[in-house]
């Protein structure tokens, strides 16, 4: 498939492919529409401090876990916090809240997902701002918003914004779709810190705040019945597929092998739709995914499923960065 073509090709190295030669002028393009855009934003701010977690790469690179590793600290800090996301995937124009019974081809799968492990008010809209308020107006204990994948949804005013990458860095250095680059290293300069979700890349610049995140996983639970759980060592020896519809693939079947698994893999584009078809190949085997992939999967498969939860881990002095901020915003 063409996306996971053009992938492999930004993540290979850090210069531009001469096979990806022919859309350097695309960027250029790209770019300026882009700064456009953002010269027409007129930001509007919601009566709560907002935190924004994106990245200026295209695909995932562990915001939602950092998301919800922010709720859990922002909950033990005595703040109410509330989730706001695009709903990527979603078949959905106005606001909307979000239940842990929600269709994922309704709402997206990541809102499923956050507010399952989150239990916090989760709505999903296009318009972050308009998301915001519902949000705030169902909620009124709420004191304090995170807006997952919201970098470069200009419209909405925050006081402190998260750049996530991954292992793979900024890739090639370029711009969309030369490169992976939504917007350019530069715009690094205006957030408040960086979290690396692997090796950091060396043209971070090194006077922002870093801070290194490491995924934990769990325990295997059952994809039809989560109260099943399941130890790596139950599976060695059996035969395991391991399926994957995130940003990166390879980060969850490398999960695996450091558990000492040994699988097939089926790599899927991010925020893949699955159907019964795609899960055909598991066969009488044993079936092993992500928690994104298990909100779209259930009662697709007759295979034995289990689903790997991740929990983020960082150091705590995040927080205090992110609170001493919003004290700020107080003060004045």
């Amino acid at each position: 498939m063409l996306a996971r073509w053009l992938q492999r090709k930004w993540f290979a190295q850090r210069r531009l492919s001469p096979a990806l030669w022919p859309l350097a002028p695309l960027a250029g393009v790209y770019s300026a529409l882009a700064a456009a855009s953002r010269r027409r934003s007129q930001p509007e701010s919601l009566p709560v401090p907002v935190i924004v977690v994106g990245n200026i790469t295209v695909g995932g690179a562990g915001k939602t876990p950092l998301t919800l590793w922010l709720a859990k600290e922002l909950n033990a800090r005595g703040w109410r916090p509330g989730i706001v996301s695009r709903g990527y995937g979603g078949d959905h124009a106005a606001p909307r809240p979000v239940s842990a019974d929600s269709l994922a081809v309704e709402v997206g799968d990541e809102p499923v997902l956050l507010q399952r492990r989150s239990r916090v008010p989760v709505w999903v809209g296009r318009d972050r701002v308009a998301a915001g308020r519902a949000l705030l107006g169902a909620n009124p204990e709420v004191n304090i918003v995170l807006c997952d994948d919201g970098l470069q949804h200009y419209r909405l005013a925050r006081d402190v914004e998260l750049a996530v990458f991954d292992g793979r860095g900024a890739g090639n250095g370029w711009r969309l779709p030369a490169g992976p680059l939504r917007e350019p290293l530069g715009r690094l300069d205006g957030v408040t810190a960086v979290v690396c979700n692997g090796p950091p890349d060396g043209r971070i610049p090194s006077a922002l705040p870093r801070f290194d995140m490491r995924l934990q996983p769990g325990a295997f639970y059952g994809l039809d019945d989560p109260q099943l759980v399941c130890a790596a060592g139950d599976l060695a020896g059996r035969r395991l597929h391991a399926l994957a519809g995130i940003g990166d693939p390879e980060r969850f079947f490398r999960t695996l092998e450091a558990l000492g698994l040994t699988f097939q893999c089926h790599p899927f584009p991010d925020h893949h739709s699955y159907s019964a078809a795609d899960l055909a190949f598991a066969g009488d085997g044993v079936l092993l995914m992500t928690e994104k992939d298990a909100v779209k999967c259930a009662g697709l498969t007759a295979a034995e499923t289990w689903v790997l939860p991740v929990e983020a881990e960082l150091s705590p002095a995040l927080i205090d960065l992110i609170l001493e901020k919003l004290r700020g915003r107080q003060a004045a």
